[in-house]
């Protein structure tokens, strides 16, 4: 009898001190990017003064843009524990398209609003459609995400049969270079889509939808939760914020091709993993995809301005997201994504 004492007693400790455990690294997953961001600033700043001018502060609210944007969407995805590799190729081609349906150089196309506002749409199509074969085929997100990229990637290229479209509405010039109280247009574009992002996490019952099955999806599935129509909408959003990306990148470049998507993917999950974005699902949130656009934005933007080589750029994020995934990761879970 007492043995049986002592043995529940000793589970019973042990159970607590993996409760401490995990308390301490959550708190870790919360403040350390903060830290981290307020470190860097501080560091980049007393090493080059240049650094917290008004025009470097503008130039770092334009270079978060498409990071945010895409950072939005993908937090979604990740925090169900799926992956979406598929992104550059929307982005492409909503680019590409958004292009050909506006007054441009190779067509007489001026749709306006609508010539936007339909392939941003087609895209949360494509995402929804990716997220279905995802549910109802069983098969893995980044094998579906990895294809559906590719996919989208050839048919960019097509729609404008290898000699892109240029754009030629003023509106477009307008709204790449204003600002409204210092930020840029775009900038507010990118907030206020992070803003919808947050809503949607965090005050509706999709979010804790998406929560609890990056969670446990076992467990959600068992208290009612449709597993298959929540994971359907978290690809379909993210596709849809690599239109929203694509569009932006058109009105910046002036020029629709299937390129502008090229080297997104990797900024986007760089920066969801510093802020502490757990690519095993369930960790996280939109607090935490700031932050880390935020730090990655800074440390891109710094690097350019003490004139780093692009080249040694790429190896600094690849040693920082090891990191950080090494960092997050849960090691609980045996798999990272599903």
């Amino acid at each position: 009898m007492e043995r049986d004492h002592e043995k529940r007693a000793a589970i019973a400790d042990q159970f607590k001190e993996k409760i401490r455990r995990e308390t301490r690294g959550e708190r870790l997953r919360v403040y350390m990017p903060i830290i981290l961001l307020l470190s860097l600033s501080v560091l980049f700043a007393v090493y080059d003064s240049r650094f917290f001018s008004p025009a470097n502060i503008t130039n770092l609210l334009y270079q978060m843009t498409i990071p945010l944007i895409l950072a939005t969407g993908i937090t979604f995805v990740l925090l169900t524990g799926c992956i979406d590799l598929s992104l550059e190729g929307v982005m492409g081609l909503a680019g590409s398209s958004i292009a050909l349906l506006i007054l441009n150089t190779k067509n007489s196309n001026d749709f306006g609003a609508i010539g936007v506002l339909v392939p941003i749409a087609g895209c949360a199509l494509i995402g929804a459609v990716t997220g279905l074969i995802h549910t109802k085929l069983r098969i893995a997100s980044f094998i579906v995400t990895f294809a559906m990229g590719s996919i989208t990637a050839g048919l960019a290229v097509l729609t404008y049969r290898g000699v892109p479209a240029v754009i030629k509405v003023g509106w477009a010039n307008d709204l790449s270079v204003g600002s409204f109280w210092g930020v840029p247009y775009l900038t507010w574009i990118a907030l206020g889509i992070f803003a919808a992002g947050c809503v949607l996490l965090y005050c509706t019952a999709f979010g804790c939808a998406v929560y609890a099955i990056g969670d446990n999806e076992l467990a959600a599935k068992a208290s009612g939760t449709h597993i298959d129509a929540v994971k359907t909408a978290v690809f379909a959003i993210c596709a849809c914020t690599s239109g929203i990306a694509g569009f932006i990148s058109c009105v910046r470049l002036k020029i629709g091709q299937a390129a502008m998507g090229s080297d997104q993917l990797f900024p986007a999950i760089t920066a969801l993993v510093i802020g502490g974005v757990s690519l095993s699902g369930g960790k996280g949130g939109m607090l935490q995809t700031f932050v880390g656009v935020l730090i990655y934005t800074e440390l891109q933007n710094f690097l350019t301005i003490i004139g780093v080589d692009a080249y040694y750029k790429k190896a600094v994020q690849g040693v920082i997201i090891i990191i950080a995934v090494a960092m997050t990761v849960s090691r609980s879970r045996k798999t990272i994504s599903k």
